[in-house]
């Protein structure tokens, strides 16, 4: 396990490719998306939500919203907008930014391996956000942003990759926002044979991030399987991007939150230094260590050091999202349910200390967390031990653009 196969993929026009492909829809404001797609007929944006075109969709019937959406792929087909290969493939693909470098494995796996446990994993999904993501699934057969699913180093896969990228990529693409994208094709029988085997002789493969795109995959197979129990049917398989441990680069999910719960600051603070050592600093001191915190208040920037009884070895209990948590978020400020609790935020990714400080300073939050990232050990702890972390445990590098390959399976 896991179970992989080569694809034909659905890709943009090289001469294109600039155009379609674009971040999710969930990385722009509706303002900007919408200006996004009038401003540009060729992009992705037009096959996720018809309702950037015409505002007048928006609460319309479902079936019409999907006949857009079809409409449109049909075009993009037609216009040679989206071209599908004609050969299966599997893919290394290597991307580059903020001076990192990160290569992996696109591919297509079985929804068993998922169904049976063979993919672990370590987050709990949303179930309103996995209907609304099998129904799309479901009505478009346009499977366009891969789960990214981690693995123990493997020199036989590396060993294949080496000897790729050594080559001219069939993809090289330097996107608006200063990232690298290149991507080589593997359709020689003896390299697609060698690699499908190494997958298979891997005893433990772990999703690193998209639980929610996994699990609506899941949900629209089993409804597709009411229909047809073939098990080697296209819509079986779903799109994944392999990357081993050595690969990922999680970095810290930090929280801010709109009030202290009728509290003032300096009785905020009294509360939190049971459990917590705190001390004022000058500015943000970005912790380098596990159960170390940075703080930020209108009065200013704090430390805190979590205490030893907040934590015991137990994988979950010891992550620093856990205690915080238990130990601030809901006894003292009363968020018991941070995945549907509006009163609380999350910001992940590099550069955001201005962006909280002034949130905070604006009013718009009253206090801000910034963690420790989780670590890749740390996610694979807690996966082993089949319990799920608090959800925005790890933000997880990197994301995918949105229609760079795409696997259609009603094709």
């Amino acid at each position: 396990m896991p179970k992989i196969k080569p694809f034909c993929a659905l890709k943009a026009a090289p001469a294109l490719l600039n155009n379609v492909v674009t971040r999710p829809l969930e990385y722009y404001g509706l303002g900007e998306a919408r200006l996004m797609a009038s401003e540009n007929p060729t992009s992705f944006l037009h096959l996720i939500s018809p309702e950037l075109d015409n505002p007048y969709l928006r609460g319309s019937r479902q079936e019409l919203v999907y006949k857009t959406i079809g409409d449109n792929l049909e075009a993009f087909i037609e216009d040679k907008i989206l071209i599908l290969e004609e050969t299966p493939s599997i893919y290394i693909y290597e991307v580059k930014h903020d001076g990192l470098v990160q290569t992996g494995i696109w591919t297509l796996t079985h929804i068993n391996d998922y169904l049976q446990g063979n993919i672990k994993k370590h987050e709990l999904t949303v179930e309103r956000r996995e209907k609304l993501l099998a129904e799309y699934l479901q009505q478009t057969g346009l499977d366009a942003n891969p789960v990214l699913i981690t693995y123990h180093p493997n020199q036989i896969i590396q060993s294949i990759i080496k000897k790729y990228i050594a080559l001219k990529p069939t993809i090289d693409l330097d996107y608006v926002d200063d990232t690298q994208h290149r991507i080589w094709r593997i359709d020689k029988e003896e390299d697609l044979d060698i690699m499908v085997k190494a997958f298979d002789d891997i005893s433990t493969v772990y999703i690193a991030d998209g639980h929610h795109r996994a699990a609506s995959m899941a949900k629209m197979c089993l409804h597709k399987k009411t229909v047809s129990t073939d098990e080697n049917a296209a819509f079986n398989y779903f799109t994944t991007v392999y990357m081993d441990t050595q690969q990922l680069k999680i970095l810290a999910y930090n929280r801010l939150v709109r009030d202290l719960a009728g509290l003032t600051e300096e009785e905020f603070i009294v509360k939190i230094a049971v459990y917590f050592e705190v001390k004022r600093v000058e500015q943000l001191v970005i912790p380098t260590t596990l159960h170390h915190f940075a703080m930020y208040l209108k009065s200013g920037w704090y430390t805190l050091v979590a205490k030893p009884q907040t934590y015991t070895d137990n994988p979950v209990s010891v992550l620093d999202v856990t205690i915080l948590q238990d130990f601030i978020l809901a006894p003292i400020l009363n968020i018991n349910d941070p995945r549907t609790d509006s009163r609380i935020t999350f910001e992940g990714g590099k550069g955001l200390t201005k962006k909280i400080e002034s949130r905070v300073d604006n009013g718009l939050d009253t206090v801000a967390f910034i963690l420790f990232p989780t670590s890749i050990d740390q996610l694979i702890e807690v996966a082993d031990a089949n319990q799920v972390m608090p959800p925005k445990s790890t933000w997880v590098e990197p994301k995918f653009l949105v229609g760079l390959l795409s696997h259609y399976f009603n094709s």
